[in-house]
């Protein structure tokens, strides 16, 4: 009796079917337990939720007799006046884009700073097991205080000008970085170390080719919380000493009762923040493509 053989063309189809389902399980599981940069959250449901926010507001001030009155917390009209208002007259002694321009450019020099700081003592952390015993101690001792407690120390050693502020926001962002630079450089596998070196890299190629590439996702996961903490500690830097950026202006607008303008101004601050997020969330797209993929 002749065995029944397939023919090629359903060979094929059969294995293509199987390795296609098997491929195309792996990558929902890629997608759905691996590298959370490969999940991507819908448009719609972005839409949804905002619109879920505003939806809430609208019903706390609707009604004769709303939960919440205009003094204690503004209506959306309220706020839209108050925004465009801004926009057009600014608010005391400076314009919209000055408040803003002041509030951003003092996170982004504390940032930048608390970043050049950070990374070479977080990647000497990693690198070195007795330069970790010593600094670990001294991280975290400080990493834990808030920024707000040290504010009157600030304004005692560097005045209550810029440099106070800078330094507040540096102190914010500097931890962080440490600590995400730290956690870079010792997640790299050893197995990694050890094929370069076999392959005759010395140490510096191995700290350029191997340690560098495979720490950058955490320094970058490491800029964008530093980024949301600096801008968590504006308020509380811009509280003394200015009455220009967005933080003055909610101290100074609250002391007045001008619960319009903060909150204009605290959404101001979430819109820019979520900007710069997707800023960094593009870059890191563009400049760590192998990052989740092994």
């Amino acid at each position: 009796m002749s065995e029944h053989i397939p023919a090629p063309a359903a060979v094929t189809a059969a294995t293509s079917g199987r390795f296609g389902r098997r491929k195309g399980m792996e990558s929902r599981k890629t997608v759905t337990f691996g590298d959370a940069s490969e999940v991507t959250t819908s448009k719609v449901w972005m839409v949804i939720s905002l619109g879920g926010l505003m939806l809430i507001w609208w019903l706390i001030k609707r009604g004769p007799e709303p939960m919440i009155d205009d003094k204690t917390f503004p209506g959306q009209r309220q706020v839209w006046d108050a925004f465009t208002r801004w926009l057009r007259e600014g608010y005391r002694r400076g314009s919209a884009w000055e408040h803003t321009w002041a509030s951003l450019s003092r996170v982004l020099k504390g940032l930048l700073v608390g970043t050049i700081i950070g990374i070479p003592v977080g990647f000497a952390m990693g690198l070195s097991r007795w330069l970790r015993g010593i600094f670990d101690p001294i991280v975290e001792l400080f990493r834990p205080i808030p920024p707000l407690a040290l504010l009157p120390l600030f304004i005692m050693w560097f005045g209550i000008g810029e440099q106070s502020k800078v330094n507040l926001l540096v102190w914010a962002s500097v931890w962080v970085m440490i600590i995400a630079a730290r956690a870079g450089v010792l997640g790299v596998g050893g197995s990694k170390v050890h094929a370069a070196y076999s392959l005759g890299a010395n140490r510096w190629q191995i700290l350029r080719y191997v340690i560098l590439p495979n720490a950058l996702p955490e320094v970058f996961t490491g800029i964008r919380v530093a980024l949301g903490v600096s801008w968590g500690t504006l308020v509380a830097a811009e509280l003394l000493g200015t009455e220009v950026g967005l933080g003055a202006t909610i101290y100074i607008a609250s002391r007045f009762f001008r619960m319009d303008i903060v909150v204009v101004n605290i959404l101001v601050i979430g819109v820019i923040g979520v900007a710069m997020d997707i800023v960094m969330r593009i870059l890191e797209a563009r400049l760590i493509p192998w990052r989740g993929k092994g």
